[in-house]
């Protein structure tokens, strides 16, 4: 084993966070499973230890995110169905979805809920998945996020149909959407979040104390599927004109254009692969 490289272990980046922009990038959409030591191989180059890589990958099979295979003396890794559409939803969230929100028709997704002290555990689960989706808290018990979301799915999913409102509106006089914005959202702890990723990776030489592309690759990746997760996808038109993820953005693509093309040799050497039997 190596050791940890300082400078290129994020210290938000968690073993799964990390094992999830992996799948994402080498197993999603193959149809294939990777032996557990090319997982372990790759994630040594950037500081996880391969402790933390067999407890990550059997919590994630436990819930239900992989699925294991031998062949020979040799444990392979595949995705659920339920994984698919975790990472497949990441997918959207780069790609598609992206960090700069250009489209908004104006309108704003409401939630509102009470739920007793009893219910705390209830409580914490929606305010979790409504963050997740979007959501910013406007005031105690109600929540918004722009455009037209899918917040029915998450009351459904948790079981508190009965006890959640959801509705689309527009604002109106006297209150303005850059107001809704800036009460339901830390607006300045997004763009900081954002600041910090160009620090980090729009330079000459991003992360040179790591070994090579491919373990930059996969920082990139949990670095920026991070952010996006984390960010509400604000209007652009209510933000700064020199809005932080802007830039950002066009940093991540440029460099995972060039990752992809440079890790090819470095893959095909490492990672070890079947085909997902079943």
């Amino acid at each position: 084993m190596t050791d940890s490289h300082p400078d290129s272990a994020p210290a938000a980046a968690r073993p799964q966070s990390l094992m999830l922009s992996f799948l994402g990038l080498y197993v999603l959409g193959r149809d294939t499973a990777v032996y557990s030591g090319s997982i372990i191989d790759v994630f040594d180059r950037v500081g996880v230890s391969e402790e933390a890589v067999r407890s990550t990958l059997t919590r994630m099979a436990k819930r239900g995110l992989l699925t294991r295979h031998r062949n020979g003396r040799r444990v392979y890794f595949g995705l659920t169905a339920r994984a698919t559409e975790v990472l497949y939803d990441g997918e959207r969230r780069i790609h598609e979805t992206g960090a700069v929100n250009r489209d908004w028709d104006g309108n704003w997704t409401l939630v509102s809920f009470s739920l007793p002290d009893t219910r705390r555990s209830d409580r914490h689960d929606l305010r979790s998945q409504l963050i997740w989706a979007g959501f910013g808290m406007l005031q105690n018990g109600l929540w918004i996020a722009p455009g037209i979301k899918d917040a029915a799915s998450i009351v459904a999913e948790l079981g508190l149909t009965d006890n959640v409102t959801v509705f689309t509106a527009q604002h109106a006089k006297p209150t303005e959407s850059a107001d809704l914005a800036g009460k339901a959202f830390d607006i300045d702890a997004i763009a900081a979040r954002y600041r910090t990723f160009l620090a980090r990776w729009d330079t000459r030489r991003p992360l040179p104390s790591a070994p090579d592309d491919l373990a930059r690759q996969l920082l990139l990746h949990s670095d920026w599927l991070q952010l996006v997760r984390q960010d509400p996808h604000l209007p652009a038109e209510h933000l700064a004109a020199d809005w932080p993820a802007i830039r950002a953005e066009r940093v991540f693509h440029r460099l995972d254009g060039r990752y992809r093309t440079s890790t090819a040799r470095i893959v095909a050497e490492v990672i070890d692969e079947i085909p997902a039997p079943g």
